[in-house]
């Protein structure tokens, strides 16, 4: 079935099925976590129970998006030993040392405190109950953190040194961490999740009042999830755009694809908002352009030249059309974010907010836009980069392992059944748990009912409680 199919591209279809799926579940968890963490301290500073209910509502969600994401990242790191030893072998001093980082920090300080945080609000204090949710929002940042900076690496590696067997040797740790590209991939991945977060939570607070739940719970739950996007999408734009500077800078040719500049242009660049990009030809159809505005946004100067695809070697050209149209799709998506949170402005200036069905069945509609949003510019930036593993060094297909491709697509095939069938009855419950309304009194994860946990009923499992 599968002996025509290149083993390197089966490998790579395979870890980019898997590493999608997994970073659905992170970019939510940064945010849910953060947001919770606000939630339980404005229900310490002003006494409201409604924050004190959010809180409870979305702690259900996060617990069960936290272990998701955790099942799903135990198994793509897997792969790193079955499909890219060779890359493993190579890297490993480099990319090793960076993920055992963030498991000593990040994973321990998430696991110490998740289950206070989870279980421990009617047996801990407020103050230590408070502490447990800083410490797993804190967490969720340092794995942020150290993940990107492994990932950075790989797009702009410095502070090494290449041994006589080629392995990627560190020299000096500070420059591996904090790479060219870190510093703007860290803030705009960051951002992208709280936005992602933001979009979900505004989106459940949309369907409630769109079938007329206008109670306190939902409308603070819509303010501030509006007031996260309103906020946050310019600051992102502003993130994109000095990323972007910084991506010409060290990897110009996957901004060359990102534009479909096949060609150079001395006199300035138009900025191509469609087409279809034909690699073999070396030219975009169809295309709708605008003259200059790519040297305007990448070199801030309308006549500024732009070097094109054909300055590079083909054997140097990523997949063209893939990283042209995951770039539109993220672009695209963070104009409607602008647009929704621009929108969300006028109706609270005008008191319409709750009010304004149109606004909520944009922002229901936009619910997904987060996550299609990050998975396409993890798209951009991981297709953008090939055909490297580790940028300008090491190509990927010298980063395989040496395996038949029958067997690495039947574990595709295997990872794509269990996975639908697993994750898309974790994501069905997610989202039966978010249809429903926020409520006075709203139970935690420890009043799950203790006939479903196997477990004696403790002080805290409220007889008669609605999960």
């Amino acid at each position: 079935m599968f002996e025509a199919l290149d083993a390197t591209l089966l490998a790579r279809l395979q870890f980019a099925f898997t590493v999608s799926f997994h970073f659905v579940f992170p970019s939510f968890t940064i945010g849910l976590a953060s947001y919770l963490a606000v939630l339980e301290a404005m229900w310490l500073v002003t006494g409201r129970e409604v924050y004190l209910n959010l809180f409870k509502y979305w702690l259900k969600v996060f617990s069960l998006v936290f272990g998701m994401g955790v099942v799903s990242g135990i198994v793509m790191s897997y792969q790193f030993g079955t499909n890219w030893s060779v890359y493993s072998q190579k890297a490993g001093p480099v990319v090793g040392p960076l993920m055992a980082y963030e498991v000593l920090t990040a994973f321990f300080l998430e696991a110490g405190f998740l289950g206070v945080m989870l279980f421990g609000m009617n047996r801990v204090g407020r103050g230590l109950h408070f502490v447990a949710t800083l410490a797993v929002a804190v967490g969720t940042l340092l794995s942020a953190f150290w993940i990107l900076a492994a990932n950075s690496w790989m797009q702009t590696p410095v502070g090494h040194t290449i041994a006589a067997n080629g392995q990627f040797v560190p020299a000096d740790w500070w420059q591996i961490i904090f790479n060219p590209s870190f510093p703007y991939r860290l803030p705009h991945t960051v951002a992208a999740s709280y936005l992602t977060t933001a979009l979900a939570v505004g989106a459940v607070a949309a369907w409630h009042l769109l079938r007329g739940q206008k109670g306190e719970g939902v409308r603070v739950m819509f303010s501030m999830a509006m007031g996260m996007i309103t906020v946050t999408a310019p600051i992102q734009i502003l993130l994109g755009d000095q990323h972007g500077l910084n991506t010409l800078e060290y990897q110009p040719v996957k901004v060359m694809a990102m534009e479909g500049h096949f060609e150079s242009h001395p006199d300035g660049a138009p900025l191509i908002l469609f087409g279809l990009p034909d690699q073999e030809a070396a030219k975009v159809r169809a295309e709708i352009a605008v003259p200059k505005l790519s040297s305007l946004i990448l070199k801030h100067a309308l006549d500024a030249p732009l070097k094109g695809l054909d300055t590079v070697p083909r054997s140097e050209w990523p997949p063209v059309a893939i990283v042209f149209w995951s770039f539109r799709i993220m672009v695209g998506l963070g104009l409607l974010m602008l647009l929704l949170g621009a929108w969300s402005l006028l109706a609270r200036l005008w008191r319409g907010l709750y009010d304004w069905k149109w606004l909520h069945r944009l922002a229901l509609a936009m619910g997904p836009a987060g996550f299609v949003a990050v998975i396409a510019g993890w798209v951009t930036t991981e297709v953008g980069r090939q055909p490297y593993t580790v940028y300008g060094l090491l190509r990927t297909a010298q980063s395989v392992s040496p395996l038949d491709a029958p067997a690495v697509g039947t574990s595709l095939v295997a990872f794509i059944v269990v996975y639908f069938i697993v994750f898309g009855a974790g994501i069905f419950y997610v989202l039966k748990l978010m249809g429903q309304t926020p409520h006075e009194g709203e139970p935690g994860p420890e009043a799950v009912p203790s006939h479903a946990a196997g477990i004696t009923p403790g002080p805290a499992v409220s007889a008669g409680r609605r999960t």
